[in-house]
């Protein structure tokens, strides 16, 4: 008994151990909520547009009545520019819809909506992790766990298109042969982020600080389990977009320019506005609940390994914007959650003092 007693009152105050930190997030992507500059309802000119661009913004399913038969719209306007007399009058001889014709349309779908089956997703990362314990007695201590912030790789998920709906009213021939106008359908492409082999990076500081229960007893045991609960702070910087996406929302922002100055068909035909274009990205701090199971094995009274897995139900929420310099005003604003939730595997080496 007084030997036991004596161990007992030895227990070290401090303890240090650095080592291996794996982190493997299990969150899965959540959809971008996306707004832009150009509110539902929103009348535009068109200006020049190419037959292409004319086309593919037509309702897809939309139909018109040709004599006894039902035809598909988008295929009958097609045939239409097909006739060389029709074409001349409407087109300026180099696969361009007059800006006469092509006339102003009403637009709907690009103020507000979700990109289902979009995301975003951290990747595994490993790092050199530390941890700091402060024992208030041979079984309670408050532990801090730190280390080197990895770069963390974030994974993009699904195509994101803007929902174009509307309808034009072209001028001339066409505003005599169409004077209830046309309905516009078409999703515009702006990112497809699963061609890219990550969307993001971006370090990642998440210290934690927990309190641990250890069972056994200093000097006694040489191997010790331990339980611990605590939280978890999330802070993250130098967040970097792929060269790639980052192209594809400059683009994107001068589609929406290109409404604003009343020239949507070089919207649809993705001509270059009048602006200059600058993509910000900013992922707000956060704080999650942290739970971790472990042990501790003595080579000494003073070394140690030490081995943990732990659990942080972590997410943060991240932004985008589209912002025109020449201006400064915000055309595209973009946001995500993106559920971490990670499992962190630790094995280190310690020393008690």
């Amino acid at each position: 008994m007084t030997q036991v007693a004596s161990a007992e009152q030895k227990f070290k105050r401090f303890s240090v151990s650095a080592g291996w930190l794996h982190v493997m997030p299990q969150g899965k992507a959540n959809p971008f909520n996306i707004n832009t500059a150009v509110a539902n309802g929103t009348v535009a000119k068109v200006g020049t547009i190419t037959e292409e661009g004319f086309l593919k913004a037509i309702d897809p399913n939309a139909t018109i009545q040709d004599g006894a038969n039902t035809a598909n719209l988008q295929e009958y306007l097609g045939t239409l520019l097909e006739n060389s007399l029709i074409n001349g009058m409407m087109t300026d001889g180099q696969g361009n819809i007059k800006e006469s014709i092509a006339g102003k349309a009403t637009l709907n779908g690009l103020e507000s909506w979700s990109a289902e089956g979009t995301g975003l997703e951290a990747d595994d990362v490993d790092t050199l992790g530390l941890m700091v314990n402060y024992h208030l007695n041979d079984h309670v201590s408050l532990q801090v766990i730190g280390g080197i912030p990895p770069k963390v790789d974030i994974k993009g998920k699904g195509m994101i298109t803007a929902p174009l709906t509307g309808n034009a009213q072209p001028g001339g021939l066409a505003g005599l042969l169409f004077p209830e106008g046309l309905p516009l359908d078409y999703a515009v492409p702006i990112t497809d982020l699963d061609k890219y082999s990550k969307a993001a990076t971006a370090r990642a500081w998440t210290p934690a600080l927990q309190v641990q229960y250890q069972f056994g007893k200093s000097g006694v045991n040489k191997f010790r389990p331990y339980v611990g609960a605590g939280l978890m702070y999330a802070y993250f910087n130098d967040i970097e977009l792929d060269k790639g996406v980052k192209s594809d929302l400059v683009a994107a922002g001068h589609m929406i320019q290109n409404i604003k100055d009343d020239k949507a068909g070089a919207a649809l035909d993705g001509k270059v506005s009048s602006g200059e274009m600058r993509v910000d990205v900013d992922a707000d701090d956060a704080i999650a609940p942290i739970v971790t199971a472990g042990f501790t094995y003595d080579f000494s009274p003073n070394w140690f390994t030490a081995a943990s897995v732990s659990y942080a139900k972590l997410n943060n929420k991240t932004k985008i914007s589209v912002i025109n310099q020449t201006s400064d005003e915000q055309l595209i604003h973009a946001t995500t959650k993106i559920d971490i939730d990670p499992i962190i595997t630790y094995l280190g080496v310690g020393y008690r003092f």
